[in-house]
């Protein structure tokens, strides 16, 4: 099966057998905010920012050696990432970071592994909606 709305990390584009992509809108406040002993909630808003969760089929789904060059660009030593993931109508376009990356083996022959499972948790490194 060919996936022709892959995403595509640092200009490189993956066509990948997506499970799902959790989008998360996460509202970050300056230092100090919480609730007084009222029960009321200060805080001076930040901003939204937009996160992701992906999930990826087994490695059997990629094409030749495209889930080992996912998996290296995915675990690659680097503060940041430029992420772009399908949309409605595009690409949702981000610089980011990678919170957590795993998989797990699915089957282990005697030349070959198989990888299920894959995760990774996108983080935005600025909002995407700020107070006006």
């Amino acid at each position: 099966m060919k996936f022709t709305r892959g995403i595509i990390v640092d200009g490189i584009k993956y066509n990948l057998p997506l499970v799902s992509v959790k989008r998360n809108f996460d509202f970050l406040y300056k230092d100090g905010a919480g609730r007084t002993e009222d029960g009321v909630f200060h805080g001076e808003l930040i901003g939204v920012y937009c996160n992701f969760n992906l999930t990826v089929g087994t490695s059997s789904a990629f094409e030749d050696n495209d889930y080992e060059q996912f998996i290296d660009k995915m675990s690659e030593p680097t503060e940041q990432h430029e992420f772009s993931l399908p949309m409605k109508n595009g690409y949702y376009n981000f610089t980011g970071y990678l919170g957590s990356v795993s998989d797990e083996y699915e089957l282990i022959l005697e030349e070959d592994v198989t990888y299920k499972g894959f995760t990774c948790n996108m983080v935005a490194d600025r909002p995407a909606r700020t107070p006006t």
